[in-house]
């Protein structure tokens, strides 16, 4: 495969910032930050779990428009708000990614661009990866 191939997930902050939420080239896919918006609605307000479930969701959701799925995954970084929300966000990583056992970060930051954020997962995935 030649060339590079970007996917929109039609987030406000991609058209203001000038950014698309994966892009592939070749045999990798790198998906920037994800949070758990779907439009202008955040899931989770207020739960590290259920932000980082549904920003994970978000996440695949941009590298199954490459026709990849989480066995594809090699790296996951996780942004956090909040050290006490470690457990949580491990948690909801941990129900996805157990069998596939991609490499992880997890950094806490001083925070997001929507003060309502508490996480932000970043993937990479490649193209012919096993679990």
């Amino acid at each position: 495969m030649s060339g590079v191939r970007r996917v929109q997930s039609g987030s406000p902050w991609e058209e203001a910032f000038g950014f698309a939420r994966a892009v592939e080239a070749g045999d990798r896919v790198v998906v920037g930050g994800t949070t758990s918006f779907k439009g202008p609605v955040l899931y989770g307000e207020g739960d590290p779990y259920e932000q980082t479930r549904v920003a994970i969701a978000n996440a695949l959701a941009a590298i199954a428009e490459f026709g990849l799925g989480p066995e594809s995954v090699t790296a996951v970084r996780l942004l956090i708000t909040h050290a006490r929300d470690v457990d949580a966000v491990g948690r909801a990583h941990k129900e996805v990614f157990d069998s596939v056992r991609p490499v992880m970060t997890m950094v806490v930051v001083s925070g997001f661009v929507d003060s309502r954020i508490l996480v932000e997962v970043e993937l990479e995935a490649f193209r012919g990866a096993t679990s």
